[in-house]
């Protein structure tokens, strides 16, 4: 209400000037007790704290032409950020509508209007205008941006493809990271319709585009896999360490899996102990532990954790201890090492394993577009005591 009342007491000032100019001009007395009436009439909704009525009355008195079209674009932009979109797309229809407008004012006009739309959920009649936008050279960067988010939104990932590129070409920013992620959309596209030729071709461009996409290296370690190229999966989920260690994690389970398939749980030993000496991380060490049990015993792989832990405490760690301890405990020392374990699985059930690193949203789920900021590549693993 007060952002309002703000902007109307320029508006009924500008009102005032504006129509008292009018008057001089053509100086009709009647005219001038007409105008005069409107603007009192306005002042009075104003001070009586009913804006709603004096906007009415404001709008009506001026005219929009070169001198007030700001005013109305102002009024039009203060209506959106209050949520009343129908009112800001009227006043911005109106404004296009006045053959009086110069090139950038109707461009402006334009660009206001399809924010309008995108607020009002009406992303067809957004994209055209931004479309127009963009033909006639007018806000490119701006109306590129939008239409970004509307073939997201959509989920139309071709034309996003191509307008980010367009973006790129306009503004020198580079989009490459963005349009691998678009790539791996139409990928996982086609995996859900069971067409591995075209998955494996859009996991190809996602690469070609941007080298250091960890998403296309699993979705094609996840392809070959599924077609039994163990070999070529692993040569994928390898590829993650150099391209962002932060998302090792995601790799260690299917990588197992493949070198599992193929009789080389040597060379998975191997290559544990490789990162577990590069990056450390509960994930790897776990991976490790249940390698040793495989090999030996329980004992071994307590040992082993035990020894990790003194270097680097985590939760998740403690609750494997925990489990393996529980298979040599009896009577009330079981009973107690059990609400324990319950106490560490509760702890680690309200933990989120996901993070933004823009905005800071946290989740259960990895999302390679952040719900909350909508940006692409910033989710990632959290590394701290309780995950890392």
């Amino acid at each position: 209400m007060l952002e309002l009342l703000a902007l109307l007491l320029p508006v009924a000032a500008a009102s005032g000037w504006f129509m008292a100019r009018r008057s001089m001009q053509r100086n009709t007395s009647p005219k001038r007790a007409d105008l005069s009436s409107d603007y009192f009439k306005g002042l009075n909704f104003l001070l009586n704290e009913q804006p709603d009525k004096a906007i009415e009355v404001f709008i009506q008195m001026l005219e929009v032409d070169s001198e007030t079209v700001e005013t109305h674009l102002a009024l039009g932009n203060l209506f959106r950020r209050r949520g009343e979109v129908d009112r800001a797309i009227r006043i911005h229809q109106n404004i296009i509508a006045r053959p009086t407008l110069n090139r950038d004012q109707r461009s402006l006009a334009l660009y206001e209007l399809g924010q309008d739309y995108m607020r009002a959920g009406l992303l067809d009649r957004a994209e055209n205008l931004f479309l127009e936008l963009i033909e006639l050279g007018e806000y490119m960067p701006e109306a590129q941006s939008q239409l970004l988010e509307i073939y997201e939104q959509e989920k139309d990932w071709g034309k996003a493809i191509e307008i980010a590129r367009q973006y790129e070409f306009t503004t020198g920013v580079r989009t490459s990271d963005v349009v691998s992620h678009y790539y791996c959309e139409c990928a996982e596209n086609a995996i859900q319709q069971h067409d591995q030729r075209e998955a494996q071709r859009m996991v190809k461009k996602a690469l070609t585009t941007d080298k250091q996409c960890v998403r296309a290296s699993l979705l094609q370690g996840t392809i070959s896999a599924s077609e039994n190229d163990c070999k070529a999966a692993i040569n994928a989920y390898r590829k993650v360490e150099k391209q962002d260690a932060d998302y090792l994690p995601e790799i260690i389970e299917p990588i197992e899996r493949c070198y599992r398939a193929t009789n080389n749980m040597g060379e998975y030993k191997k290559y544990l102990t490789e990162l577990l000496q590069r990056y450390g991380g509960v994930t790897i060490m776990l991976a490790m532990a249940a390698v040793l049990k495989e090999e030996q015993d329980d004992r071994a792989a307590v040992n082993f954790i035990i020894t990790q832990l003194r270097k680097r405490p985590s939760v998740r760690g403690l609750e494997r201890l925990v489990d393996y301890h529980l298979n040599s405990t009896e009577g009330s020392a079981r009973d107690n090492m059990t609400i324990l374990r319950d106490l560490i699985k509760k702890l680690l059930t309200i933990k989120s394993s996901y993070k933004c690193q823009s905005c800071g949203f946290e989740g259960k789920t990895l999302h390679w577009h952040c719900p909350s900021c909508k940006r692409w590549n910033t989710v990632k693993p959290i590394h701290d005591i309780v995950e890392a």
